[in-house]
């Protein structure tokens, strides 16, 4: 990557985050897990590439959510749903920066959740306590790296070794042995119309939940030991991961909203998998997991892709980006079957944090190489 394109994607780092800013308020934001990946986004570019200058806008944000004693505004331990420690990272960044004593206390709540959160029989969380027995690859980034984290910072290497046992577990079942992708989902106790008698799988591969995991896989080993055996475990299962989300890239640069039928009529290419892969790509370079040389032009076709396809500018400038999956999941009411008609049937909108803030993480790593 010459300078020239440099200078142009720190210019549209600086406009992605400056439009997620202007969506994201202390009126509006709540504790869930979009606001913890924009947070967490916009502070990652913030302290990398744009000389600080909205470090304090995230604490102030971050500070609507949690009391002076640690309490969570929003936050329901009793419901158990992975999908609300996400957010914790964000917490865990502005305690590193700040040492005030209100963030160690909220990691502590969310850690309590972990502590008896239910688990499948084979030792996996569940997603939600309203989906037992179900794990889902988008849990393992909610988790997964702030219980990495919590394991490191409070010298509990226990949690590592658990950690690795549940990535394993998500391995075993949800990857595709032809691929090397991972289904979407997986019910151990196979109780749910959606999942197949025999495997308990979901029926396809989802391009976003696929994006969850390669996400989940990187950041986790930010926090690993490097001579820990779990760290090698993840390097390799993110190598192979890798090695078939590049083999499933199309000739745009970009990837499918259903990966495992990608010539099927009605799919299209998606913005936050994509995304979600091209910061993948380029982190996995920056940290030397992956060669450049097998891996930079993929990246880099990527990265070019989303800002051909999916970026646009309103007539005040302000940029906005689309091709966005508004939602997908499985169960619940009205319920959700995982069809393909399913999947293709969700919305697609614009500037969701879910494809917005894995964009800027994207870009702040391509910059960084």
């Amino acid at each position: 990557m010459n300078d020239e394109v440099k200078l142009s994607y720190r210019k549209l780092l600086s406009q992605a985050v400056d439009s997620a800013i202007a969506a994201c308020t202390p009126e509006s934001i709540r504790w869930n897990y979009e606001n913890g990946l924009i947070a967490r986004a916009i502070l990652e570019a913030s302290s990398q590439h744009l000389d600080h200058r909205h470090d304090r806008l995230v604490r102030n944000l971050v500070d609507v959510l949690i009391a002076p004693d640690g309490a969570i505004k929003g936050y329901k331990r009793e419901e158990y749903n992975l999908d609300q420690i996400n957010a914790g990272k964000v917490v865990f960044d502005l305690w590193a920066a700040s040492g005030e004593p209100r963030y160690e206390r909220a990691l502590g709540t969310l850690m309590a959740q972990l502590s008896l959160h239910p688990r499948t029989n084979s030792g996996s969380f569940w997603h939600k306590k309203i989906y037992p027995y179900q794990v889902w690859l988008d849990g393992l980034y909610m988790f997964g790296p702030f219980y990495a984290r919590y394991g490191r910072e409070f010298a509990w290497p226990e949690l590592f070794e658990d950690l690795c046992s549940q990535f394993s577990n998500a391995e075993n079942a949800m990857r595709d042995g032809v691929s090397g992708l991972y289904f979407h989902a997986w019910d151990e106790s196979r109780r749910q119309r959606w999942a197949d008698p025999a495997t308990g799988l979901s029926p396809h591969v989802w391009g976003r939940a696929v994006g969850w995991l390669c996400m989940a896989l990187i950041d986790t080993l930010d926090y690993l030991p490097a001579d820990h055996s779990c760290a090698a475990k993840l390097a390799t299962m993110f190598r192979d991961l890798i090695g078939a989300v590049a083999a499933a890239q199309d000739s745009s640069g970009l990837w499918f909203q259903m990966m495992d039928c990608p010539d099927r009529a009605g799919n299209y290419l998606e913005e936050s998998a994509s995304a979600m892969f091209t910061y993948a790509l380029f982190k996995g370079m920056r940290t030397k997991l992956l060669d450049p040389g097998d891996f930079g032009a993929i990246a880099d076709r990527a990265l070019g892709g989303i800002v051909a396809r999916f970026l646009s500018k309103d007539k005040s400038g302000k940029l906005h980006v689309n091709g966005i999956c508004k939602v997908a999941g499985l169960g619940g009411e009205p319920y959700r079957d995982g069809s393909f008609a399913y999947y293709i049937g969700e919305p697609v909108v614009s500037d969701d944090y879910k494809g917005m803030g894995p964009l800027i993480l994207a870009l702040c790593e391509a910059l960084s190489i």
